[in-house]
Parts: structure tokens; C-alpha cells; sequence
């Protein structure tokens, strides 16, 4: 199911690459900030601005991007917003959260904590992008570390391409805009016994 969404996400965005998209239409973005990948996640609604503008400098926590990511794979919040593991997830989190732990693709810091409200790191989202994409499924997939095994894989298949932050440096919605820019250009890969099954968006 997840590489499913994954993949009508990526020809969504194929088509709209081809035929060209508007202006973003938000004040606050302009040719310094990632204008494609705003527009692409716009577009698709998995990224939205609001009164304010886009804010494309403003920081993304840990919450947030469990809602990009429930967007990005159509998860169904509604049925995890009571049954979230979590004890300190805020209640408009909640589902989201809820929705994304069960399918793998978020998880805690331990004793049902969340962490919600800190910022979302490079590495953290990286990790977040790429088990949707069907990477770490196996045990052994961090065997050399989180934090090695995602910048590792994440630097092969290009997934912080034009992002510009560091493995641990809090991410603005500029910055994961792009990442998820380039996940939805990536592979994704179908887990198979002890190896993976690559299929090109």
C-alpha cells in the first residue's frame, strides 16, 4: 500500500513536471528557496501554506512531518487518533502519529515518548522518507548505526540532494519540501527475504 502511494504520488508529479506548474503564489517564497519542490507538494496538498505564506523558513517538528508523511501515503489518521502509543503526542497529532507507527515509518524515543515538539532532523526525516520507500526493514539494516545507515543509504539514492542541512540540524519546511521532492524521484524497493526489489517511479 505504501509504495502504491508512493508511486501514483511520483506520476502525479511526472505529469505535472511535463505540462509545467503555476507560481507558487506565496509572498514569502522566492527564487532562494526550493520553488519546484514547494510547488510539487502544493500541488498534491502534501504541504500547504496558510495566511501567513508558506513560511519557508520556519522549523518543522517531529509532529509535522508525521503529517507530511500520513499525507504523503494517504494513511487513514482518523482510525489511529485512539489508539496512538504514544503518551505525549498532541490530540490534532495524534492520528497522524498514530497512523505512522503503525506502518513503520515513525518511531518513539522510548517509555511512550514521542517527542513531538522538537524539530525534525535531516537524518530523522531521511529515516522517515526512506522506510516508506521500503527501505530498513530487515534487522540488520542499522547494524552500523541510525544515524550511519541512513546518511549512507539516504547519500546513494540522493534523498538530501539540494537540502543543505546537516545530519542534525533542525529542518525548515524549505528544506524538507525538497527532500520529499526527492524522495518521490527516488526508487522504491519492495523488501524480498534478505534482499530488495528495485522499482523505478
Amino acid at each position: 500500500k505504501r509504495a502504491l502511494s508512493l508511486t501514483l504520488a511520483s506520476v502525479m508529479l511526472l505529469g505535472m513536471m511535463v505540462v509545467g506548474s503555476g507560481a507558487v503564489g506565496y509572498d514569502d517564497v522566492d527564487e532562494s528557496n526550493n520553488v519546484e519542490a514547494i510547488e510539487v507538494l502544493q500541488e498534491i496538498e502534501v504541504m500547504v501554506g496558510d495566511e501567513r505564506g508558506f513560511g519557508p523558513d520556519r522549523p518543522v517538528n517531529r509532529a509535522e512531518m508525521a503529517v507530511v508523511m500520513g499525507k504523503l501515503l494517504n494513511l487513514d489518521y482518523n482510525y489511529y487518533s485512539t489508539t496512538c502509543p504514544f503518551t505525549d503526542v498532541y490530540d490534532w497529532a495524534q492520528g497522524w502519529v498514530g497512523a505512522c507507527a503503525a506502518n513503520g515509518i515513525v518511531s518513539g524515543r522510548g517509555d511512550g515518548i514521542y517527542d513531538p515538539g522538537s524539530s525534525v532532523t535531516a537524518v530523522e526525516a531521511a529515516s522517515m522518507l526512506m522506510r516508506a520507500l521500503g527501505y530498513f526493514k530487515y534487522q540488520n539494516a542499522y547494524a552500523d548505526g541510525f544515524e550511519v545507515a541512513t546518511v549512507r543509504q539516504g547519500t546513494i539514492i540522493g534523498i538530501f540532494d539540494g537540502v543543505g542541512s546537516s545530519a542534525t540540524e533542525p529542518m525548515t519546511r524549505n528544506q524538507v519540501a525538497q527532500m520529499v521532492l526527492n524522495a518521490l524521484q527516488s526508487a522504491v524497493v519492495e523488501p524480498d527475504g534478505n534482499t530488495i526489489n528495485l522499482t523505478t517511479p
